[in-house]
């Protein structure tokens, strides 16, 4: 391997200078790479010797595109058989890496290159979206370097996106949670075919996939509790939990345990043996559980602006139940501690239960009283 100067005289007698780096690669092709300063050759020069050292050097003329690699990337998400809407999700974000670096090789990806990259995505998108997209193009590079097309992951390096905190909208109850009165009146408008469902979401918090995957084995009668072993994507194809937190036992009421005993007998059958399939046995699809909330909620008269249902989302219901948790027994709650109310909720870590729900636990109002006790225990 050498870095040498090479000088020429062009036509118009304007003396020029490059400096380039010849080399051999792990597979004995010899390589020739021009730069135009000494310090970016003798860079390139001590990384590609040390890659070549290990065999894992890529040339760029051997190099493929980010295209091509996101659609390696892409195939490799569909061979672990994830769900179609992460797949669609994937696509998406795949879409806009394209259409910004996609015809650039690997070998000529940079950290300063990424960087700007990263910029524009945050210039020209939504933050959450932009975080999104940012993490694709890891995963792409992570999966590009396993299978040998790329030496390193040069985005690991690129700034983080961070989440925006600041004016964080926060859940209030009676526009984004329904009330406990709320909820009594959408239970008694409820048809009754909707009755069961509705008690379930409720009382147990389980997301709009996960009610519809549920199975009639998953519901056990002797120990008053459901297991949430299953979901049901947006596409009717049932698959695991969105995470291993996912998977969870949650405790039922004797008023849900009762209920549901009655609609077993009335379930209509199917392959599944689920327990809130279509009126013919299949598996619900998500509009099937938004029409009966908004149903229930029509008939409870709940309204919001220019008389449209005032909840709308499944997700309502689960926030309704997340606050019942949390709420003290003195405001008709349980008063569970956050890392029980994430373990009920599913969700993978309790920055995200805290994060969400953290302003609908109790203040501590005696704070400065057992400040105070604690002292004067201490001091005398």
């Amino acid at each position: 391997m050498s870095v040498r100067k090479r000088t020429w005289t062009t036509a118009g007698g304007e003396k020029k200078e490059s400096w380039i780096v010849d080399y051999t690669d792990q597979d004995g092709d010899r390589h020739i790479q021009t730069f135009e300063r000494k310090k970016d050759a003798d860079a390139y020069h001590a990384n590609v010797t040390v890659d070549v050292q290990k065999g894992v050097h890529t040339a760029v003329s051997k190099s493929i595109t980010v295209k091509q690699a996101s659609e390696d990337w892409i195939k490799s998400v569909g061979v672990e058989q994830r769900e179609a809407s992460t797949l669609a999700q994937y696509r998406q974000h795949a879409s806009h890496i394209n259409e910004r670096i996609g015809d650039v090789k690997l070998a000529n990806l940079t950290t300063p290159r990424l960087n700007t990259f990263r910029d524009d995505l945050l210039a020209t998108m939504s933050r959450a979206m932009a975080r999104k997209v940012m993490s694709s193009l890891k995963s792409l590079l992570k999966d590009a370097q396993r299978r040998g097309t790329v030496a390193q992951n040069v985005a690991l390096a690129v700034k983080r996106i961070d989440a925006d905190k600041r004016g964080e909208y926060r859940l209030k109850v009676g526009v984004d949670i329904p009330t406990g009165d709320e909820i009594k009146a959408m239970l008694g408008a409820a048809e009754p075919r909707a009755r069961p469902l509705m008690l379930t979401a409720i009382f147990t918090g389980l997301r709009s996939s996960e009610l519809r995957g549920l199975r009639w084995s998953d519901v056990d009668f002797k120990c008053s509790e459901l297991h949430v072993r299953q979901r049901a994507d947006r596409y009717g194809v049932i698959g695991k939990p969105k995470s291993a937190a996912g998977h969870r036992t949650v405790p039922l009421g004797p008023m849900v345990l009762n209920v549901l005993r009655e609609w077993k007998l009335a379930c209509p059958k199917g392959e599944h043996n689920l327990v809130f399939p279509t009126p013919s046995g299949g598996i619900s699809l998500h509009n099937n559980v938004v029409r009966a909330l908004t149903a229930s909620v029509r008939a409870a008269r709940l309204s919001a602006a220019k008389g449209k249902p005032k909840y709308t989302g499944p997700h309502a219901l689960r926030h309704f139940f997340a606050s019942w948790c949390i709420n003290p027994l003195d405001r008709e709650g349980q008063g569970l501690p956050p890392k029980v109310v994430q373990h009920l909720l599913g969700h993978s870590t309790l920055a995200m239960t805290m994060d969400t729900y953290g302003h609908l636990f109790p203040a501590d109002e005696d704070a400065h009283k057992r400040l105070a006790a604690a002292e004067s225990a201490l001091l005398n």
